[in-house]
């Protein structure tokens, strides 16, 4: 049964009680519903609203929902948050939060039917349990795998207060879990899941970037230092970041192109594993690709230390050496601060394509399929690439408002409850867009493409009914006990090919 979304009580209508004393008679019940209609708005509530995607995000919704919900961008920074919230439209409100301190999260949390976590990750355990303090529904954009598993972990409590939470509803994690969801829809086994990223800015600029693409640098880096971690073997271990035995050479298309991927820390692969578990996964990877140039940035401050997070100890005269009090990373994210805002020349050229490539079984032949969104320039009226990001914090929380999400309590990974038809749809709207294609290989190496059929089947799919969730109460697998074991010389049993069929 779905969980009816909470609402504020309306109180009684003022305008009710005007008519009577004036004389007046007006039509039964049309002045109390439309007042419960504006009163009983689910209001979404954004944590981090006026950062670089929670803007987005703010923006999206305010188009998209048009006024059937009511908006809350929170961020330290009020002034800024109403400056820069996105949030300039009906029903949306900037408001303060400090998330560190339980008082203020409680406060901004109040009433709240969503809460959308647009923050650092390392502060989306303490946004979920404010949200599960609060009764509302929670949606973040990923946890960098250890995070995420933390968060799996308070399953049974959100199951007990009746609410869902979604972790990683963003770009990556995100659409790809549910581009994984859709190549494997018609497999009967299911063996291997690659989920791949290439994005590449041609943009001309007259001042350039120190660091583009719209990612966070903090996570990006995290992303690139900290162990990866993969699923092979049906057992989790961790490779060294930028292990040039892992890094694979992809053709993307145009106007991507070939791009070298590297595996890195993601929340894929702490998900796909156990939600795929039933129809026999094997192994789940995560690698991303970007141009030389970029790489070339991120590998030498890596290589310079600039991305370490201990402490820094300075001499001090040949002295014994003291602590300075920040970290080679803290320098690093303040001298980035201070760099002047890009500026482009011309129209903007970043590109990006999201990947899932599903290697299973279907009908006793071996076949691969491919399931890519491309999000170019123009995407999401004109944000670009940076919109497959911000966008699907919205889109799950209006289908989660709407009852095309399935409110079953708990704690949920997008492919898990995230439907593909509604989802690729409203995708389209905001001008991504999803292509499918497959191969069924042949004994002796041989190969057939059935990419006329896949395309067949993802249009159908879009035009069908949205299909009915599972019960609630449904057994579902769990993620492994524990943390991942340290690192292992594990070589990768994907080859180094373009993993494309």
């Amino acid at each position: 049964m779905k969980r009816r979304i909470r609402a504020r009580s309306a109180g009684r209508d003022g305008a009710s009680r005007r008519g009577a004393a004036t004389g007046r008679v007006s039509r039964p019940g049309r002045g109390v519903a439309r007042s419960a209609r504006r009163r009983r708005r689910p209001r979404v509530v954004i944590l981090g609203g006026a950062g670089a995607m929670g803007r987005i995000t703010a923006a999206d919704l305010v188009r998209t929902s048009r006024g059937a919900v009511e908006i809350v961008v929170a961020d330290r920074d009020v002034p800024r948050a109403a400056a820069r919230g996105g949030g300039r439209g009906p029903g949306v409100r900037a408001i303060q939060v400090d998330v560190a301190d339980p008082a203020s999260l409680e406060r901004a949390l109040h009433g709240a039917s969503v809460v959308i976590a647009s923050l650092p990750y390392r502060l989306n355990l303490t946004a979920m349990r404010g949200a599960l303090a609060a009764g509302a529904h929670y949606l973040d954009l990923g946890g960098l795998f250890h995070v995420t598993r933390r968060q799996l972990e308070l399953n049974p409590e959100f199951e007990r207060a009746g609410i869902i939470a979604i972790l990683g509803i963003g770009s990556a994690p995100g659409i790809i879990n549910v581009l994984a969801e859709l190549a494997a829809r018609d497999l009967d086994r299911v063996r291997e899941i690659h989920c791949l990223v290439g994005a590449v800015d041609r943009t001309r600029y007259r001042v350039v970037p120190a660091l583009g693409f719209g990612y966070s640098v903090d996570t990006l880096l995290d992303e690139f230092v900290l162990p990866s971690a993969v699923f092979r073997d049906g057992a989790f271990s961790l490779v060294p970041a930028l292990d040039p035995r892992e890094r694979i050479e992809v053709r993307f298309p145009p106007p991507v192109g070939p791009l070298a991927v590297d595996t890195t820390l993601h929340s894929e692969v702490a998900t796909l594993p156990s939600s795929f578990a039933a129809r026999g996964i094997r192994e789940v990877t995560f690698r991303q690709g970007f141009e030389r140039a970029f790489m070339d940035k991120l590998r030498f401050l890596v290589k310079l230390g600039l991305a370490d997070t201990t402490e820094l100890e300075l001499g001090n005269g040949g002295n014994k050496a003291v602590r300075a009090g920040v970290t080679p990373r803290q320098v690093l994210l303040e001298l980035v601060g201070r760099l002047p805002a890009a500026t482009a020349v011309g129209r903007p050229g970043r590109y990006e394509v999201l990947r899932a490539l599903v290697r299973g079984t279907r009908r006793g032949r071996s076949v691969s399929v491919v399931a890519d969104c491309h999000v170019g320039p123009r995407a999401g009226w004109g944000i670009g690439p940076d919109i497959d990001t911000g966008a699907p914090p919205s889109i799950a929380a209006q289908l989660l408002l709407s009852g095309k999400i399935e409110a079953r309590p708990g704690v949920w990974a997008p492919e898990e409850v995230v439907p593909v038809e509604p989802f690729v749809r409203e995708l389209k709207r905001r001008g991504m867009r999803v292509t499918c294609r497959a191969v069924a290989h042949r004994p002796g190496g041989s190969s057939r493409s059935l990419g006329g059929e896949c395309r067949r089947r993802l249009k159908s799919a879009l035009k069908a009914p949205v299909p009915t969730p599972p019960a609630p109460g449904t057994p579902r697998p769990r993620p492994p006990a524990g943390r991942p074991p340290a690192h292992r010389d594990n070589r990768p049993r994907v080859r180094s090919r373009d993993p494309a069929p």
